[in-house]
């Protein structure tokens, strides 16, 4: 028998009944039922089950005996219509089987670490250490399949709209962008690095200058950051720019792409345009720049309630112009004393000093400090937030965006621990007039919000150097789901303008010019206004497929220590390999 297959294993219906057929796959499973032998035989397209009668060919059933999972075989056969009973209406090829007259083993199999399906329990680090078997497993290949669909969506949208898919360095100067670098020792320059890129950033700048106009990449991004589970050493983004355009143009043609992907991979209907929300508006709403617009539960100013309070925690944080903010969780009020108290501890890990809670029953307010706070103030606060018999309202005073920070790292929390997320839901916002730049007060100088290339709003240029703290952005951020999928921006394009920014950042004029000295440069040939935006293929597809990290939507992922189990990377290289690249390792003693 040849190797050529007529048919994939997921092809086969009643409509093949009566063809002599040839598969090849992998032994799923197999089961003896003392007399006949049915295999579940696997490819990438799904289950075909085949036959062996010892009836119909004695030493070809003998043969199937050897079967053991994993085995890759090839079969060919008649196909015939199941005995009635015994159809799986589970699968595709579920009405009809093979009955197999020939059979070659392609390849045996070694006794799998752990059973290829759905239902077995492995670890994290057996899967990752044989991620060739795991990928094997109809989840993973689903994830995988849908992650192709979807870039081959972006990749038709872009290319009707006129843009042109380029391909930028890897290899490239180290520009560092908020996380470290990996580097690269260059053999043939001794002493000196390349860097991977964080992000085409520079690059994709560059194609406009060079006259592109539209450009994009599925582009590979490195950064030597702590990791989490949204997080990978090296990840991958849908990077675009376009030249002569506005943040309106961005957004309308960003959700062109989505509605597209949502239409023709999951045959849903995205309604646009997308609600946009200024990032004060999310924080004062929402208590988080990436708000999550499936459910209610919007914080609410309550400071004018506790205006006459004797309560001096309250008191003191109102008369130096703090707020009281307040939050209802619908239904909260279930929960028991226990997991009240698990919300103090909450709220405190995520910064804040202390909170305060009112169960809402249809007789009274039970909060713990109600003497202090006086009845009154909590009948105002309450009927101000509307909060309904059986919620519970959480109030935080303090700074104002320290209460709404907290406020909202419970929000979520809460939403989540009482089931009040619509699931299978998707909902987008754009995010936008992000302040410019953020003051660090360990190092006592001004960062850039979002990275040093970002235009500020023109309105805004007065304050540039006056109160850099009063100048908001041209950036916006796309947020599916209260996750950030895509960050983006208008960029800057006049020298002048860039070089007073990197001045504000605190950087000298010759770190500037070693460091973005080409891009000044280019500045200087009519650089055409221009804005783009990259969001993150790991994240949306992990978002589409509800998986639990972008880990189980990357073919080969690292672990959470940056480590490839299957490969064994990173690794020790030889030392003739060192000292060809001049290099010398320097033993670190981390100690206990």
């Amino acid at each position: 028998m040849g190797f050529k297959r007529t048919h994939t294993c997921g092809a086969l219906g009643v409509e093949a009944v009566g063809q002599s057929v040839k598969l090849c796959g992998w032994v799923h499973r197999r089961r003896d039922h003392g007399g006949l032998i049915f295999i579940d035989l696997r490819d990438r397209w799904g289950l075909t089950q085949v036959v062996f009668n010892p009836k119909a060919d004695s030493p070809l059933h003998a043969k199937a005996k050897e079967l053991r999972p994993e085995f890759c075989v090839a079969v060919e056969g008649k196909v015939s219509v199941r005995p009635p009973g015994t159809e799986n209406p589970k699968i595709a090829t579920g009405k009809i089987e093979v009955a197999v007259d020939r059979l070659k083993i392609l390849n045996p199999s070694a006794t799998p670490p752990f059973e290829i399906s759905e239902e077995a329990q492995v670890s994290e680090e057996l899967r990752y250490t044989y991620r060739y078997l795991d990928l094997r497993r109809e989840s993973l290949r689903d994830r995988l399949i849908l992650r192709h669909k979807v870039l081959e969506v972006i990749r038709r949208v872009l290319s009707e709209h006129e843009f042109i898919e380029v391909e930028t360095p890897i290899l490239t100067k180290s520009t560092p962008e908020g996380a470290r670098d990996y580097l690269v020792p260059s053999r043939l320059n001794p002493g000196k690095f390349y860097a991977l890129p964080q992000s085409p950033q520079l690059f994709k700048q560059l194609l406009m200058v060079a006259g592109f106009d539209r450009y994009y990449q599925i582009a590979r991004c490195f950064r030597d950051e702590d990791l989490r589970a949204e997080r990978q050493p090296e990840f991958t983004q849908l990077d675009l720019e376009m030249s002569f355009v506005d943040e309106e143009a961005i957004f309308a043609l960003i959700e062109k792409v989505f509605s597209a992907i949502w239409k023709e991979v999951l045959h849903q209907r995205l309604s646009t345009p997308f609600p946009r929300l200024t990032y004060t508006e999310c924080m004062e709403r929402f208590g988080s720049d990436k708000p999550d617009l499936r459910f209610g539960m919007e914080l609410v100013d309550l400071t004018g309630a506790f205006a006459a309070t004797g309560f001096r925690a309250f008191r003191e944080v109102v008369e130096s112009g703090g707020k009281v903010k307040g939050l209802v969780a619908t239904g909260g009020a279930v929960l028991s004393g226990k997991a009240v108290d698990a919300l103090t501890d909450a709220a405190k890990a995520a910064g804040g000093h202390g909170l305060v809670t009112v169960r809402v029953t249809e007789k009274e307010l039970i909060c713990p400090v109600a003497k202090h706070l006086g009845e009154e103030a909590l009948r105002k606060a309450a009927a101000q937030a509307q909060a309904k018999n059986g919620d519970l309202l959480l109030l935080v005073a303090d700074k104002p965006e320290a209460a709404a920070s907290v406020l909202g790292a419970l929000r979520t929390h809460l939403a989540s621990t009482l089931n009040l997320i619509p699931q299978q839901n998707f909902s987008f916002s754009w995010v936008t007039d992000f302040p410019l730049f953020r003051f660090n007060p360990e190092l006592k100088r001004w960062d850039s919000e979002h990275h040093p290339f970002t235009a500020p709003r023109e309105e805004d240029l007065p304050f540039l150097e006056k109160d850099p703290g009063k100048v908001r952005s041209r950036s916006y951020d796309l947020i599916l789901n209260g996750v950030e999928l895509g960050s983006g921006s208008i960029r800057i394009h006049q020298r002048l303008v860039q070089e007073t920014i990197f001045r504000i950042l605190g950087l000298p004029p010759s770190e500037v010019q070693e460091r973005f000295g080409f891009l000044l440069d280019a500045f200087r040939y009519g650089a055409p206004p221009h804005g783009g935006i990259a969001p993150g293929i790991d994240r949306l597809i992990c978002l589409l497929t509800d998986a639990p990290s972008i880990r189980e939507v990357i073919a080969f992922p690292k672990t959470q220590k940056a480590v490839d189990l299957m490969t064994g990377a990173p690794s020790e290289v030889r030392q003739d390999q060192l000292k060809e690249a001049g290099i010398s390792v320097v033993k670190q003693n981390r100690g206990v």
